[in-house]
């Protein structure tokens, strides 16, 4: 019903995207308080699964020639928005007095992918529940507001070019649902070019934790290593299923006549995840974050904006 509702407002305003409809609906009802306590499992059900399987779906819409045509250049801009995110925030935070674990938790999730990311560097160090979740918070708001943010910013930075557009978003926003919905506001092919850029900061977080796994056990790394370190995934398995969808695409196998109605399961899946994940933004708790860690937050959103900005207009 929720979705229904996006898709309308979609259908009566069609500049407004049914994906950053369906979010803002999600945020609204979730902290209004109407939503079941027994919903919740269906509430996350629908943030991790049903969007992973709406990302994979989306790669029916691509084919291999797409992708070549972006070229490695955007490789290079993901690289350099990784490392200086990542190595920036993580040297920047104690200097600002905030704690060096919920540092690297910030700096992991602005840099690659959000909560997923936060959460897989939990699975190495030792860090506080409320370093977590003030962790998920920041990166949960600040990509929230970059799907107003960046849009209305467009025309402004001069990124008319759809493909740029994209590349822009997939490099600097933080979750893979937060840059769908922010690149659907410039059309397919800026949802296209913003996917398999984001997707390719992802990649990242294998060897990402899997390098600060090592280091953390280190006497001087200034952290607490888990005592119990989960396996680290080489790949995700939704980046996985998207890539076969693309190769499937290119192929031949798909129908075109089918192409449309997988186009419409794509966005249902993913209007529904945006309302689950919308829903589990409590806004209560991001006042109670504080403001040393909202300051390193803002100065790593500005500077991963700004350094992906420069990548796509000087180097993609």
């Amino acid at each position: 019903m929720v979705t229904f509702i996006g898709f309308n407002i979609h259908w009566r305003y069609d500049t407004v995207s049914p994906l950053v409809a369906s979010l803002v609906i999600g945020v609204a009802i979730g902290n209004l308080g109407v939503i079941p306590q027994a919903f919740s499992p269906g509430q996350k059900f629908a943030s991790k699964k049903v969007l992973r399987f709406g990302i994979v779906l989306l790669g029916t819409q691509l084919a291999v020639s797409q992708v070549i045509d972006l070229g490695g250049r955007e490789l290079i801009v993901v690289l350099g928005v990784v490392a200086f995110t990542f190595l920036g925030t993580a040297w920047l935070g104690p200097k600002l007095g905030v704690s060096k674990t919920l540092s690297l938790l910030i700096a992991t999730g602005f840099s690659i992918c959000g909560a997923s990311a936060v959460a897989a560097m939990e699975g190495v160090v030792e860090a506080e529940e409320e370093e977590v979740t003030y962790s998920i918070a920041l990166v949960t708001l600040c990509g929230s507001l970059a799907i107003v943010l960046l849009p209305l910013l467009r025309n402004f930075v001069g990124l008319q070019d759809a493909n740029q557009f994209g590349s822009w978003v997939g490099a600097s926003v933080h979750d893979v649902a937060q840059v769908i919905a922010t690149s659907s506001t410039g059309g397919k092919d800026a949802v296209a070019s913003a996917t398999v850029v984001k997707l390719s900061r992802v990649v990242l977080l294998a060897p990402l934790v899997a390098a600060m796994s090592l280091w953390v056990k280190r006497e001087n790394s200034g952290y607490t290593a888990k005592a119990k370190q989960g396996k680290v995934s080489i790949m995700p398995l939704f980046v996985v299923g998207f890539l076969a969808m693309i190769a499937i695409r290119t192929s031949g196998v798909i129908p075109d006549d089918w192409l449309t109605t997988l186009k419409k399961v794509e966005q249902w899946c993913l209007a529904v995840a945006l309302v689950g994940l919308g829903s589990e933004v409590k806004i209560s708790k991001l006042f109670k974050v504080g403001g040393r860690p909202l300051v390193l937050a803002a100065i790593s959103w500005a500077s991963i904006a700004v350094v992906s900005l420069l990548g796509v207009r000087l180097i993609a």
